[in-house]
């Protein structure tokens, strides 16, 4: 099951993120899907996903995301991946910069039924909001 489990996580980077083709997330995340990692007083369930997805990908529409590291256990993925984007759309408050990224990330996801059952997402946030220039630097 591994491998049917990480082929989902490979899909879903592919045709969500790489592709930007937010329909996909109805096909691969599980109706009752559950974002761990959702902002204080979003949803976090499959259209929040939809909504929190279709708003980073507005402000970074050259986004793609490559995986470094994929490793499955039972019914669990976890992804270490790069991604890339120019911010040239407003994103949370931030108006586009015009400054190009590259962030790293790590997702554990949990699969049933061939579906994204669960997500828990880290990002460096802080290391892309000083590629932004929206907080300084160390030593600026």
């Amino acid at each position: 099951m591994s491998e049917e489990n990480k082929a989902l996580v490979r899909r879903e980077l592919e045709e969500v993120w790489n592709k930007h083709n937010l329909d996909a997330i109805d096909e691969i995340y599980a109706p009752d899907f559950v974002d761990h990692s959702a902002p204080p007083g979003m949803p976090n369930d499959r259209a929040g996903a939809k909504a929190r997805v279709g708003a980073f990908l507005g402000a970074f529409p050259d986004f793609k995301t490559t995986i470094d590291i994929l490793v499955a256990e039972g019914d669990l993925v976890v992804n270490r991946s790069t991604s890339t984007g120019t911010h040239t759309g407003e994103l949370g408050g931030i108006p586009a910069t015009g400054k190009r990224i590259t962030v790293t990330s790590i997702a554990i996801v949990r699969v049933a039924g061939g579906k994204i059952a669960e997500v828990w997402f880290e990002s460096d946030q802080m290391g892309m909001m000083q590629q932004l220039g929206v907080v300084p630097a160390p030593g600026e």
